[in-house]
């Protein structure tokens, strides 16, 4: 009898506990999930922490497959040559096939005085600890929220629904990724929630202090808390162990997900570089990138060649508070489309998208193979695009 073949996945967020799963279905491999928490976290649930409304927070026995191995630690260093990863309580594990999904961060603030007086909202803790600070302050207390992506928006509508006084600042354009027509809708429910929004070049701020927010212009706001909710990051692990990795640190892979310097080593969600052509961080995309690389995996061991990633982006999804939201719908090449749907139905629109990104864990979990996403060519198009030198994006009116 041979002996199975033993796949250990670094990283039980989305991407991860979608591999992990995906993997069960072959009955000759083991699968090892590492993970620094003992429960896995939602991220698209983090600004309802902040807010109050949910804890972000989801037993592994529920999505993870039974077969999966649950290894609560954190790793420190991958040995590719040696095929184990090290542990931080000690100990290794070894493997024959290795999937790399650390997942992001909030990024490392580059203005002065952020890393010290700021707070994040990208993990599980910094979201806890930011919860904990808005709970000792008086809800009058001038709360600034840094960033005009999805996570500030999001927060900052979380926030002044429940009447806190809240001011987002841009440092640009409101939503860049939406629509200008679902753009104005947020604009116009940020203001009847009460909540200031500063946009333009103008508004980039250029420091924060312990009561304060100093902007490009020389206004100074006052914040008895400032939320940080610009970039981010990814963990530095496959640059500390030696693998190559783009400039912002996600491991570089080929079409198949597969690591350029190891093909026992197979990338998956934030984390991950395809032909440094990295996709949009997000859930969905990270659902799919973990069930490709399983497969990827899966396919080695079965001795096929593994398939290029395929992926398109149907919509994105930004919460307004609990009552209204914005579902924008997209082109297969992650622009947005004129069309949105907004206020209560775009909330159980956003609500249904939550359910659904643990929905479909929970479903691999017991039907490995079932998950299933969206195709498209623009990739395609895309990496003949970066070999000429063209352009493959092409230009949307307003």
């Amino acid at each position: 009898m041979s002996a199975k073949i033993a796949v250990v996945v670094i990283g039980g967020g989305y991407a991860g506990v979608m591999a992990a799963n995906r993997l069960t279905r072959n009955d000759d491999v083991t699968v090892t999930l590492v993970n620094p928490r003992p429960a896995f976290v939602p991220r698209l649930r983090l600004h309802q922490l902040v807010g109050g409304s949910h804890d972000a927070v989801v037993e592994f026995r529920e999505v993870l497959a039974e077969r999966v191995r649950l290894v609560v630690d954190s790793v420190t260093r991958i040995d590719a040559a040696g095929r184990r990863v090290a542990l931080a309580g000690g100990g290794s594990v070894g493997y024959d096939y290795l999937i790399y999904a650390v997942g992001s961060a909030g990024a490392e603030p580059g203005v002065p005085g952020a890393a010290e007086f700021a707070h994040q909202v990208a993990t599980l803790e910094t979201a806890q600890r930011l919860r904990s600070v808005l709970d000792a302050v008086p809800a009058s207390a001038a709360v600034t929220v840094v960033g005009g992506g999805p996570t500030g928006i999001e927060t900052a509508a979380e926030l002044a629904e429940q009447g806190r006084r809240v001011t987002l600042v841009c440092g640009g354009v409101l939503g860049p990724y939406l629509h200008p027509r679902a753009r104005r809708t947020a604009a116009g429910r940020l203001a009847r929630l009460g909540a200031a929004v500063l946009d333009g070049p103008e508004t980039k701020v250029t420091a924060v202090t312990r009561h304060a927010v100093r902007l490009g212009d020389g206004r100074e706001l006052p914040s008895e808390v400032t939320v940080w909710t610009v970039g981010f990051g990814v963990p530095d692990l496959a640059a500390r162990s030696g693998l190559s990795t783009d400039a912002m640190g996600r491991l570089l892979t080929d079409e198949t997900l597969t690591s350029v310097d190891d093909e026992r080593i197979v990338a998956a969600g934030d984390s991950a570089a395809p032909s440094d052509l990295p996709f949009r961080m997000s859930a969905y995309a990270a659902g799919c990138l973990g069930a490709h690389a399983a497969d990827t995996v899966l396919g080695r061991i079965a001795g096929t060649r593994p398939a290029p990633i395929d992926l398109s982006f149907p919509a994105m999804c930004v919460s307004l508070g609990r009552r209204a939201a914005i579902f924008q719908l997209a082109h297969k090449d992650d622009t947005a489309m004129p069309l949105y749907v907004g206020g209560r139905a775009g909330a159980k629109l956003k609500e249904i998208s939550c359910r659904f990104s643990v929905k479909h864990l929970v479903e691999e979990a017991r039907k490995p193979g079932s998950h299933t996403w969206p195709k498209g060519d623009h990739r395609r198009r895309l990496l003949r695009a970066e070999h000429t030198g063209a352009s493959a994006v092409p230009t949307r009116a307003a």
